[in-house]
């Protein structure tokens, strides 16, 4: 065995998870409050509320969200499976599944993870029983697996990967595949209670604790070099839910010091670091800051955080390109093509982002989070089949590629689906004193613990308002505290129960109304959008257009897209997505001062679909969102040079 973990302790300790099973159930709630909390060290000031208090109401996210619905309810489960039944000597008659799921990739597995925690995630947002007795189907067969391997190891690859791991040898990532696998089971556990997940889990997480201890500090650096996903995060997010502080012992070993050194002390050494390989890394330092209440850890992940916001990230909030960091801070002009933005590295900087928000309520947190969002996650689902893209392409004349339904499985196919599972997570936040609004979504919070429900009714970003309505047996005292963003002027506005308010709040902070609350009571907010330019700040020629938090994107056709071009190669089980035809060029354009609105004109009407039109250059162009635009050519930056020069 690779693990020290002996059959006779795997059985001994999963008869005690058995019997501690009868009382999971009843504990699950109180262990999802642990986790939304923290540990006692837990310095947050806000906190979200629970997915299960948030409800979309009609609108475009929650259209979105019941494609995803229907592409998970697609997947079979047994498919998924297949490769764990056949790895612990069970036979089975499922047909494999091809791309990063197919036998011979060694990342298999993985998906399985992110669709557990998919399940999980829906069946409490949608409120929907079938996707959760689909997660506990799931769960039920990985530990007839994991009892069949008899160590507490289960996964659809043999321990011998990590064999090669511990020796230096090639091998692509078993610790990632190994943290979706937990990283399903705990979401499985916290959101629907089902004490077989919790399980599998101690169970998995004590082969890792044995597979790890002999390990000296030289060799699990070493270790540490093979993207190993969010390790530290879930072993840390099970300690705080558990109360056990050994997986936080455990979850330290995997924080990677090589790293974490140059950012405690304010550095920017990413050039040249795997994006996605690194973020998730940075959110299980965050944790540990919450968790065990070690400082260093939140510089480590606010320094990050910050410099990645505000000196590596796209119009769209996204970073990467070609999956690393490949220039210094601010040089974005030169680092456009068909590989920016990888969509798990947007996936991964939201999570981080609700952190950091947790620690300051800074708003300018929430204005990343809507543009990323909004850019960099909306638009990613194609709204057909629900297959999510690997990359959004920003140098022009490119499309978005996406993949086939049981042939892909790519990371991002996987961090998709969990993202547009739970859009209703960050909408609102709380502390003693209120209730934070940070996002324009039709939504309905239940706020029990003040007695307090709360509906939000919008349309946008089709129209430039929003609209709380207190519902309450009883008055209660609260502050409600809405953000009024970045791209908000000065003519914003706010009426209470029809009369307007005679102050409002500037860009990038919060309007707050502390007073008591009477059923019926209704705030409405006006947030006029407006159009403006997005530089990349090493070539300021070299730009975005942008309405309110909308990217636009031009439209460039469709010629030559053809569905062979439009999908990317089902066949190949271990390349990213490759374009199977050249982009197009992009006109220039030329303005007459920094106002974008001197040459592009809104055509569309107040409720209908966004558009826009350039005039009087060489060559117009029509610009829409881009999370509208699907299966067409587009262009995002722009070259654009003062009139005249």
């Amino acid at each position: 065995m690779s693990s020290d973990v002996t059959r006779r302790e795997f059985v001994i300790g999963t008869a005690a998870a058995a019997a501690a099973a009868t009382i999971w159930p009843r504990r699950a709630l109180a262990a999802r409050r642990r986790w939304l909390s923290g540990a006692a060290s837990d310095p947050s000031i806000v906190r979200p509320f629970d997915l299960a208090r948030v409800q979309l109401r009609p609108g475009p996210f929650l259209d979105q969200a019941e494609i995803a619905r229907r592409h998970l309810l697609s997947v079979d489960p047994d498919r998924l499976l297949h490769m764990f039944r056949v790895t612990a000597g069970f036979a089975s008659s499922a047909q494999p599944l091809g791309g990063w799921e197919a036998p011979v990739n060694e990342l298999r597995g993985h998906y399985t993870g992110h669709f557990m925690s998919g399940c999980a995630l829906m069946s409490t947002s949608m409120r929907d029983p079938e996707l959760r007795k689909r997660g506990a189907y799931v769960v039920s067969v990985l530990a007839q697996c994991q009892q069949a391997h008899g160590n507490g190891y289960v996964s659809a690859f043999p321990e011998e990967f990590f064999d090669r791991l511990r020796d230096g040898k090639n091998v692509w990532a078993p610790f990632y595949t190994i943290h979706k696998i937990m990283a399903g089971l705990l979401d499985t556990y916290t959101y629907t209670g089902n004490a077989q997940a919790m399980a599998v889990l101690t169970a998995l997480a004590a082969w890792t604790r044995g597979w790890v201890s002999p390990l000296g500090d030289e060799a699990m650096a070493r270790v540490l070099e093979r993207e190993y996903g969010g390790m530290n995060e879930v072993l840390y997010n099970l300690s705080a839910v558990t109360g056990d502080a050994q997986w936080a012992q455990l979850a330290h070993r995997f924080d990677h010091e090589r790293v974490f050194a140059p950012l405690a002390m304010g550095r920017d050494e990413l050039k040249g670091l795997h994006v996605n390989t690194t973020i998730p890394k940075i959110i299980g330092a965050a944790r540990r800051y919450e968790v065990v209440g070690d400082a260093r850890y939140h510089a480590v992940a606010d320094y990050f955080w910050r410099e990645v916001t505000g000196h590596r990230a796209y119009c769209t909030g996204g970073t990467s390109n070609g999956e690393g960091w490949q220039a210094e801070p601010d040089v974005l002009s030169t680092q456009l093509s068909g590989y920016t933005q990888e969509c798990c590295t947007t996936y991964n900087m939201l999570k981080l982002t609700r952190h950091v928000f947790g620690w300051t309520a800074d708003p300018r947190c929430a204005d990343y989070y809507e543009r990323a969002l909004f850019n960099g996650i909306l638009g990613t689902q194609h709204p057909a089949d629900g297959m999510t893209l690997y990359y959004v392409p920003l140098a022009s004349g490119y499309w978005k590629l996406f993949g086939h339904p049981n042939e892909s499985f790519w990371c991002c196919n996987g961090t998709g689906l969990e993202s547009y599972s739970k859009f209703g997570d960050s909408i609102y936040f709380r502390d003693d004193a209120g209730v934070y609004v940070n996002l324009f979504i039709a939504s309905e919070l239940d706020d029990r613990e003040r007695g307090v429900r709360l509906t939000q009714e919008t349309r946008f970003p089709l129209e430039e308002s929003t609209r709380l309505t207190v519902h309450c047996a009883h008055p209660v005292r609260f502050a409600m505290r809405v953000r009024v963003p970045y791209w908000v002027g000065r003519a914003g506005s706010a009426t209470l129960n029809g009369r307007r308010l005679d102050a409002f709040a500037a860009p990038s902070s919060y309007l707050v109304v502390d007073r008591t609350w009477r059923d019926g009571d209704r705030l409405e907010m006006t947030l006029p959008m407006g159009l403006h330019a997005d530089p990349t700040p090493d070539n300021p020629a070299v730009q975005a257009l942008m309405y309110g938090p909308l990217v636009l994107a031009g439209r460039l056709g469709s010629a030559g897209l053809t569905p062979d071009v439009l999908r990317a190669e089902p066949t190949k089980p271990r390349t990213v997505p490759e374009y199977k035809a050249d982009p197009v060029p992009a006109p220039s354009f030329t303005a007459l001062g920094a106002d974008p609105s001197t040459w592009i004109t809104k055509r569309s009407a107040a409720g209908a679909p966004l558009e826009f039109h350039t005039v009087g250059q060489a060559t117009d162009v029509t610009l829409v969102p881009l999370n509208t635009v699907i299966d067409e050519r587009y262009a995002v930056y722009w070259n654009v040079t003062p009139r005249g020069a």
